[in-house]
Formats: C-alpha cells, structure tokens, sequence
C-alpha cells in the first residue's frame, strides 16, 4: 500500500504533508543573483526566466565560462554573466543546479543557509547506475543535501520539458496556470522558492520534505506532462515507487 499524501490545493493552502505555505503573493523573494549551475537546456531556459524577472544571472558550465555559448549571454543582456562553478556558489544569492546527477558531488559548497534549488533528475544511461536510488533508499534531492549539508536544497522544476520553462510560464492569477511542485526540509526556503515559481510563471504545489520528491521524478505520473496545481496534487498522490534493485 503506498502512503497517502494530504494535499491541500486551495487558493489559501498549498501545503503538503506540511501544511500550508504562505501564500507566494505575500513572499517577496529578493534576492538579485542568481547563480546558475549548468548551461544547458534546463539551465539556459531558467536564466531566461530569472533575467526576464530582472535578477542578475551567473552562469556556469564544465568546461569554464569562456565555453558557454555567447548567444545566450547576449539575450540575457546586463542580467547574465558568463562566471565559473566557484563563482556561482560564492556569490549567487540562490543557486540552480542543473547538471548530470552523476557531477553532483563536484559542487563546491555555498555560504551556510543558501537556497538551492535542485531542477536535476536521475537517468541511469546517463550518469551510472546509483544503488541508493534504485533501491529506493534515498531520492535526487536528498543526495545533493548529504553533499552540501550547510544549504537549503529546494526540488522544483524537474519534471518540465526544457522549453515548456517558457512556453508555459504565465502571469499569477492565470486560470489553469502550470504549476511546479515545491520540496525542501527548510520550510522558509520552500516558501522562497514558491515565490520564486510564482514569480517565474507558475503555480506552486508544496509537497512537503525532500523525501517526497521521489513522486515528480522520471517515470512518475507527474513528470513532464503539463499539470494544473490541482491536477499535479492528484498525480503526486498517484506516484508509486518502484523499486529496481
């Protein structure tokens, strides 16, 4: 029997085995770098989403600053900066990792108590095969947590196509506005980051602590497909775990 999780979709409660979040309307999210970690699909279309919000962007890449491609900091104009992985870490105010699983443990560690926000999934074919994850022992978001244990890791985003980042971003108050779920085990910084996915284009769903990020990750019914807030609670619950190992 797979557990129940509480998800309270109304317009004055959007917690989760939680409780309610404050409402994103109320969270100013003010932070003016945003450091990015990864400049690929994912990252570049978050860095268009925070620069169109007017945050300054840092972003980075593998193979350092001068291989990101100079398009993207051209459209990104005075709000993107090319910047090393060192960079991104030490001076973002909030920190986008969105790189191979199988790189996390190459993060350099943030300042204690910096939000990061975990847009990241795990693709075996990609980066290796992770016991923990296939035995369903831990989850994504968890692991890059144990590696930086002094930030506030927040999942959100990952279970979007690329392009659907701002194809589907609207204005708050949009009927049937996409929504992005929202986990951390620091209730602050999930509400910032609510803010932030509000601020960003879409509704947020807090689904509770890290551990219940397993729900919108590959394979789930909540992944990829364009949701609704109400529509994405009933496909969190429906999740099942399935354990390969």
């Amino acid at each position: 029997m797979k557990p129940q999780l509480d998800l309270d979709t109304s317009a004055h409660a959007q917690g989760g085995v939680h409780g309610a979040v404050q409402d994103p309307q109320e969270v100013r999210c003010s932070m003016a770098k945003i450091g990015i970690l990864g400049a690929g699909n994912i990252g570049k279309q978050i860095a268009r989403l925070a620069a169109a919000a007017g945050h300054h962007v840092l972003l980075s890449n593998s193979r350092g600053p001068r291989n990101i491609p100079y398009d993207i900091i051209l459209e990104l104009g005075e709000n993107g900066t090319r910047s090393t992985a060192a960079e991104v870490v030490a001076e973002g105010e909030l920190v986008v990792v969105a790189i191979p699983l199988a790189n996390y443990d190459q993060i350099p560690q943030p300042p204690a108590g910096t939000i990061v926000i975990d847009a990241g999934n795990y693709y075996p074919d990609r980066d290796g095969v992770i016991p923990e994850l296939e035995e369903g022992r831990t989850t994504v978001s968890e692991l890059l947590q144990a590696h930086l244990p002094e930030a506030r890791v927040v999942k959100a985003f990952n279970h979007f196509p690329a392009v659907a980042l701002t194809a589907d971003a609207q204005p708050p108050g949009t009927p049937n506005r996409r929504a992005s779920i929202v986990a951390g085990d620091d209730p602050e910084a999930r509400a910032t980051v609510a803010a932030l996915v509000d601020e960003f284009g879409f509704d947020a769903l807090d689904i509770g602590e890290l551990a219940a990020g397993w729900r919108v990750e590959r394979g789930t019914p909540a992944y990829l497909p364009r949701f609704t807030r109400d529509e994405l609670a009933q496909k969190v619950r429906e999740a099942e775990r399935q354990h390969t190992r």
